[in-house]
């Protein structure tokens, strides 16, 4: 299942070693997670539920609790987002805590910074090397095992402004903010913030699972880039290994070099869907289908026509009803539907493939900022649950901000001016910043530009709705 020739990437493999999953030994590559090295031996099942039901991978970034299994004899280890080890001892089936449990005593480690920033995608990258060139220390933390976010496997070219990385692939603007970040600001990775608690300050527990350490974190401000996860469709067999999300495919993919199957069917028209269906042909998958509930396409033309010209259809107000298969996705079954939703009587499809990719929206990443109390309110138009927070990213709790998908959805760019913005006025607080009303001012145009045109109009719309209730809040109107 591993993928030796790419068009564009070149999978750079470390050293082999062995591991070993319900007794059987494997080859994997140091470097590579435990999920995706099983899936380059060719095992999706990675578990069954209480009552026998398959398990397998799904989000690829640590957000859903599908890949969970026992590693080295600890339990619920996410070994979509945790580095496969030498003799490692990976079980897929154990659903109690063993009796004589062993309890590892933590390292604690105290860290007091000025500021902190979670999530080390591109809001939070850029934050960091903004903080830098305002001379304010700052931590960045990101439970996976590489920096960059969704960026990294991104290998299109984007759209919108060169200062923003228009032109580039987003593999490669991710390895230019790394660059950048790595020399800037202390980083932590593999590390996940657990909690925050308001002692008079801000603080932040964070843990390393795989090394046991605990770290303590004493912040003046926070940025909370936490990202994004995946939407999920009701259907039949939906929890049937082999029904990816998109992000999980990609991850598979473009960061390990793995396929995900040999053909597949996706869900969902919009860009993430189209630029994911032109991946996979680069990596010598079969895309049987691309499957749309909405009555037209929409992704950028550009998109649909490349996958269109590699003679892949795309089924417009059609949707999914079934996956089916013993154990694992064997084939997917569609549907046309009627200007009232309702699915066609005798439209059924069926399509043979071994894998299914769900590309139908993300949902803004807030468990941790509403820890701090920051308010929190439903907008559909930003993708869902946001923390309120004006055009400085602040929330309603002072010194909290918000930057990038877990403010609204919207693109890579917008993330990166919105994790500088976030930075700036944060720094600003903290120590006046020269020059700071003039390079707001730019960065505030920067955004608006980026925001303009009718692809911007869903983002502007948001934005304006959150900065709305954020205000209203500010002036004690509401709750």
């Amino acid at each position: 299942m591993r993928i030796e020739e790419h068009p564009i990437l070149k999978f750079e493999r470390e050293r082999k070693i062995n591991f070993y999953f319900n007794g059987i030994k494997m080859e994997a590559y140091e470097g590579e997670t435990i999920a995706s090295a099983l899936h380059a031996n060719g095992i999706k099942v990675l578990s069954h539920s209480r009552k026998g039901r398959a398990r397998g991978f799904f989000c690829g970034i640590g957000k859903c609790s599908s890949c969970l299994m026992t590693v080295n004899g600890t339990p619920n280890v996410r070994t979509c987002i945790t580095m496969v080890k030498d003799g490692m001892i990976v079980e897929g089936d154990k659903y109690d805590l063993p009796e004589s449990f062993p309890y590892r005593k933590p390292i604690k480690e105290k860290i007091d910074v000025s500021m902190a920033i979670v999530g080390a995608g591109p809001a939070g990258l850029a934050a960091a090397i903004e903080s830098a060139e305002n001379g304010i220390d700052a931590i960045l933390i990101d439970e996976n095992p590489r920096l960059g976010g969704q960026l990294i496997k991104q290998t299109h070219k984007f759209f919108g402004s060169s200062r923003e990385g228009a032109g580039k692939r987003g593999i490669e603007i991710a390895k230019e903010l790394e660059e950048e970040a790595t020399k800037k600001a202390k980083i932590l990775l593999n590390t996940s913030v657990i909690g925050y608690y308001d002692k008079g300050y801000h603080f932040l527990v964070a843990a390393n699972q795989m090394d046991g350490i605990l770290y303590e974190i004493k912040a003046k401000k926070i940025i909370f880039s936490t990202g994004a996860q995946e939407n999920m469709l009701v259907f039949e067999g939906n929890d049937l290994p082999g029904v990816y999300g998109a992000g999980g495919v990609q991850t598979l993919t473009n960061v390990y070099g793995v396929k995900p199957g040999n053909s597949g069917v996706i869900i969902g028209a919009g860009n993430v869907g189209l630029i994911l269906s032109y991946q996979l042909l680069q990596a010598g998958v079969d895309v049987k289908a691309i499957v749309e509930a909405m009555p037209k396409i929409g992704g950028y033309f550009v998109h649909a026509a490349k996958v269109r010209r590699n003679g892949v259809p795309i089924y417009t107000r059609h949707t999914i009803k079934e996956a089916y298969g013993k154990d694992r996705v064997e084939g997917a079954k569609i549907v046309a539907l009627d200007e009232k939703w309702n699915t066609i009587e005798g439209s059924e499809k069926d399509i043979k493939c071994d894998f299914i990719a769900v590309s139908v929206g993300l949902t803004p990443s807030t468990r941790l900022v509403q820890q701090t109390g920051a308010k929190i309110k439903f907008i559909s138009a930003a993708g869902g649950w946001v923390a309120l927070h004006n055009e400085y990213m602040e929330t309603t709790k002072d010194g909290i901000y918000v930057a990038g998908d877990a403010s609204n959805i919207e693109e890579a760019s917008t993330a990166i001016i919105e994790g500088k913005i976030a930075s700036l006025h944060a720094s600003n607080s903290l120590k006046k910043v020269h020059g700071y009303d003039k390079k707001m001012k730019e960065y505030m145009k920067r955004l608006e530009e980026l925001r303009s045109g009718i692809f911007g109009e869903r983002a502007k719309f948001a934005k304006n709705k959150i900065y709305e209730e954020y205000y209203e809040i500010r002036e004690n109107r509401r709750y």
